[in-house]
């Protein structure tokens, strides 16, 4: 049973998420295709970037976007979508994330492997002396280096085309902290900002995405050593209880002191770079 207490902090990080106690996927596609389109123009800029996974978060993202661009055009301001492909060599769902690419239909497709990248930075690193706990500490840290290898493309391409990379996560990673810090939690824009997990997935039905990729298993897929793990596994707790919690709803007392836990310890990765303030 909830406590007053939980209760109260659990209104607290829905407000600090900007979780919306209500939800209509029309309105938001709208807002949120809006969103896109009004501040890629306002800072003069002429593209949308996003990599595209095989996931729904960017799935959706995508969809956002190329609507965004699509507004652009019909203002008379020129603009348009670049999806990026960012596999770490041959991505084992490849066609998930080819199959989200027909439904987007970006205006333009890049193909960029991080893996060269990727393993050249912790090979460096390996002979400057660097050492690790274990094979999975290693591989856990190979992970997050390959996210952020992503976003060095990422914003590249928007560097060298005027552009603006577009985030994909969303309230139910951010409660979770449950993305890598300066990697995929690096963007310029997040459309998806304040929904969770079931809200991003009517946003994907709604326009139109097909059910296996709208209910594809989430899996960040980063770690070699545990390929498409799914994320509810990592997390310690499923998404509709996460969903749930978001939502306003009681959880069970495990889900509240899983949840609870975690958004405490990876307070670091929703906060701005610590400094010292002046007395």
């Amino acid at each position: 049973m909830a406590t007053p207490e939980q209760r109260a902090q659990q209104r607290d990080i829905i407000e600090q998420l900007y979780v919306s106690p209500t939800f209509d996927a029309g309105s938001e596609i709208e807002r949120r295709s809006e969103f896109l389109a009004n501040h890629l123009q306002s800072a003069g800029l002429r593209t949308l970037v996003l990599g595209i996974s095989g996931g729904v978060d960017s799935l959706v993202g995508g969809l956002l976007a190329q609507r965004a661009a699509a507004l652009c055009r019909a203002r008379g301001y020129e603009a348009a979508f670049i999806a990026m492909r960012l596999p770490y060599g041959e991505q084992a769902d490849e066609s998930d994330a080819q199959l989200s690419l027909q439904v987007i239909q970006p205006d333009e497709t890049l193909m960029v492997d991080v893996k060269p990248a990727s393993d050249s930075i912790l090979e460096q690193c390996l002979a400057a002396g660097l050492e690790f706990r274990d094979a999975g500490h290693r591989d856990f840290v190979h992970g997050n280096i390959k996210a952020r290898q992503r976003m060095v493309a990422q914003f590249a391409v928007a560097g060298a085309r005027q552009g603006l990379v577009v985030g994909t996560d969303h309230a139910a990673e951010a409660l979770m902290g449950f993305f890598t810090k300066f990697g995929d939690g690096a963007a310029d824009v997040m459309p998806l900002t304040g929904l969770n997990k079931r809200r991003v997935r009517r946003l994907a039905e709604f326009m139109g995405a097909p059910p296996e990729q709208v209910y594809k298993v989430p899996t960040a897929d980063l770690e070699s050593l545990s390929p498409l793990q799914p994320d509810e596994l990592a997390l310690g707790v499923s998404y509709d209880e996460i969903d749930d919690f978001l939502e306003g709803k009681v959880v069970s007392d495990s889900a509240y002191e899983v949840i609870f836990s975690t958004f405490r310890r990876t307070a670091h990765k929703r906060a701005m770079p610590a400094f010292p303030v002046v007395a």
